[in-house]
């Protein structure tokens, strides 16, 4: 792995073509630079590039060293519904950078190996470091990588699949539990969360900043989706809000250049956001003296 600072790029990348079997392998090229780190990391968490941290580092690290996290995988899935079959029980062929395609009139596949049961989740988790040794060394989660090669979005269910069987870490009565990814999914509107404040792309919100309050009320440790080009004042505001809670929440003296350019020197053009802002931080501190009630 190159280093830059605190930050790395792996070895070798991988072309990903949404849905296909290169967005499982890039992840793996990332765990095997992962293991010869000399970084004595203890878990390892997945994002996408539009997602936005919600916790502050501090807080990240107390939630997934807390007692029901701390030597266990969150992998939020379950047992693959009838409607998601088709993507493990045909062939599938991956175009390289286009899109993946059935393979002939729908060949099917042979069963997975080990007789696993095969579940259905998202593509993002936080891995403990001994589950990551496990599924690059155990005979069955090569065996059933091998397998996954040629089904249709092998990251949404090899994770989680392997996370119910006996490997380290794993959580087998653990559903969707794990609160990774703040979404506003479409069809969960009126039940999970009150609409989406700017629009849907996919069935997932790009949020606005009246977005903002449901998300600071919850308690994951990641926020999704943004649009910096689209509606930038809800990125621009979350962070304001998010470099306040990480100063406020500093050890050590707080440096000039910790501030964003806004609390340095207040801009006309962010100065709209500063009531926002406010606002929001009072959500949270709401929400702390509550649970603290609790």
């Amino acid at each position: 792995m190159k280093k830059h600072g605190t930050a790395g790029i792996v070895n070798r990348s991988e072309r990903v073509t949404y849905g296909g079997f290169s967005r499982l392998q890039a992840d793996l090229h990332c765990m095997k630079d992962l293991v010869k780190s000399k970084i004595r990391w203890r878990k390892v968490v997945n994002l996408c590039g539009q997602d936005f941290p919600v916790k502050s580092n501090l807080e990240l690290v107390q939630y997934l060293q807390s007692k029901e996290w701390r030597d266990r995988n969150m992998t939020p899935g379950i047992k693959q519904p009838v409607s998601m079959e088709n993507r493990t029980k045909l062939q599938y062929k991956e175009i390289t950078g286009s899109h993946v395609a059935l393979k002939g009139n729908g060949l099917k596949k042979a069963p997975p190996p080990h007789n696993l049961q095969v579940y259905f989740g998202t593509a993002y988790y936080a891995l403990t470091r001994a589950f990551v040794d496990f599924v690059l060394e155990s005979p069955i989660a090569r065996d059933f990588l091998e397998w996954s090669k040629d089904t249709y979005s092998p990251d949404e269910h090899y994770w989680v699949t392997l996370n119910h069987i006996k490997a380290p870490g794993s959580y087998i009565n653990g559903g969707w539990a794990g609160d990774i990814r703040a979404i506003k999914w479409r069809d969960q509107e009126g039940s999970v969360h009150n609409g989406c404040k700017g629009h849907y792309v996919r069935d997932i919100c790009v949020y606005g900043v009246e977005d903002l309050p449901w998300i600071i009320k919850g308690n994951h440790m990641f926020a999704n989706k943004f649009g910096s080009k689209i509606f930038p004042e809800a990125l621009d505001c979350l962070e304001q809000w998010h470099r306040n809670k990480v100063l406020n929440q500093a050890t050590t003296p707080i440096k000039p250049s910790w501030l964003l350019a806004t609390q340095r020197k207040p801009q006309s053009s962010s100065s709209k956001l500063f009531p926002l802002i406010r606002w929001l931080s009072l959500l949270s501190w709401e929400k702390t003296q509550l649970r603290g009630a609790g």
